[in-house]
């Protein structure tokens, strides 16, 4: 069971105590003091001890200098045959989903019922902090931190990619991880890396080659779905298989995650927030997604001049002495367009930009792992 720890000087602010429900429109739990990542009554004191131990041949994956580079050899001893099918919706009913499901005070999460894109919501409320309505980053539930959206210094740049590791689509996919960390070492630069289990589970190697490289790992959900949409025990099953693939892969249990499509409100990020993991989304977005690419023959929906324009501005605005704080940013590693991207701006980015890590530069955030 995970040890939830209530501190006495937050537990003295707070009116609501843990034996009172909390309903959607009930946040009576407003603080004179905002939790913050590292001090809150709810957030688990050690790794989730619902997750398996894990055994590495070798022992665990680690940092390597000089940073390993060229073809991936190494395995992983991840056994795919104990996760959920791939891409799926997993089982909630799942031994290991029902302990986590169990491990979690639900006392602490708002009572808002799975949401649509087409259902009517109050924006001038916003009572639960919809991010897809409203980009609300700023809690209402009190008893949680805000949202990790910028870096605060003028200058830091918030590296981030979603979706990896970008497993082969082909033999010797020339696109395919190691491309984006051979080319990150080349700049020695590291970058935070938000990553889907399903993904993992069918390439852990590019995982470890990650961790190794000196990357941050942080969780993106098992198969990447709306997370508003999902009932509260599909919530703790899409995180809980993601924490344990990246866990088994690597020997790291993250405690960062980034919603899919950033589509959260209180009750999901109450969830994760029990399951150990503050909220990270972004202020500067690259919509390299949105590009025509090999990837499923996708048509594309911006062009390659519309992506290099946010580049130029953000380039511009630093120059110009515009910027009021420092950015994280939205790139992905999920096809050769995406990684071409990276290819070609994260040089000029550097040339005026202190890139780096986001818990590099977000001063709120703890350690990225439970482990040390």
């Amino acid at each position: 069971m995970v040890r939830l720890a209530i501190f006495s000087t937050i537990a003295a602010s707070m009116i609501l105590v843990a034996a009172i429900p909390i309903d959607g429109l009930d946040y009576a739990t407003r603080t004179s003091k905002r939790a913050t990542t590292s001090s809150n009554g709810i957030l688990s004191t050690s790794s989730p001890a619902y997750l398996p131990k894990f055994k590495f041949k070798g022992g665990k994956p680690r940092l390597l200098r000089p940073v390993p580079t060229g073809p991936i050899t190494k395995k992983s001893s991840l056994d795919a045959s104990k996760y959920p099918p791939l891409w799926t919706q997993p089982d909630v009913n799942h031994p290991e989903v029902r302990a986590a499901i169990r491990s979690i005070n639900w006392n602490y999460v708002p009572r808002f019922s799975p949401r649509t894109d087409d259902m009517p919501y109050d924006v001038a409320t916003d009572e639960a902090c919809w991010w897809t309505r409203t980009q609300c980053t700023n809690v209402k539930a009190r008893y949680l931190p805000n949202d990790v959206k910028f870096c605060p210094k003028v200058g830091d740049f918030g590296l981030t990619y979603d979706d990896g590791p970008l497993v082969p689509i082909i033999e010797n996919d020339p696109w395919a991880e190691p491309r984006l960390y051979n080319f990150l070492a080349s700049q020695k630069q590291t970058a935070t890396l938000f990553y889907v289990g399903t993904n993992v589970v069918r390439f852990p190697e590019a995982a470890v080659r990650a961790i190794e490289s000196g990357h941050t790992i942080c969780a993106h959900t098992w198969s990447h779905p709306k997370m508003t949409s999902l009932t509260n025990h599909e919530i703790v099953a899409q995180l809980y298989w993601n924490l344990r693939a990246i866990k088994e892969a690597v020997g790291v249990t993250p405690r960062c995650w980034r919603p899919p499509y950033g589509d959260v409100d209180d009750r999901v990020r109450a969830i994760a927030h029990q399951m150990g993991m503050a909220t990270i989304l972004w202020d500067v977005d690259s919509f390299d997604w949105g590009l025509p690419s090999v990837a499923n023959d996708f048509a594309g929906t911006y062009t390659q001049e519309t992506i290099d324009g946010f580049f130029n501005e953000w380039i511009s605005n630093r120059k110009n002495g515009r910027d009021t704080h420092g950015h994280v940013v939205l790139e992905h590693e999920t096809s050769n367009m995406t990684i071409a991207t990276t290819e070609k701006w994260l040089p000029k980015l550097k040339e005026v930009f202190n890139v780096k890590k986001v818990h590099d530069c977000a001063p709120q955030l703890r350690r990225p792992y439970w482990e040390s």
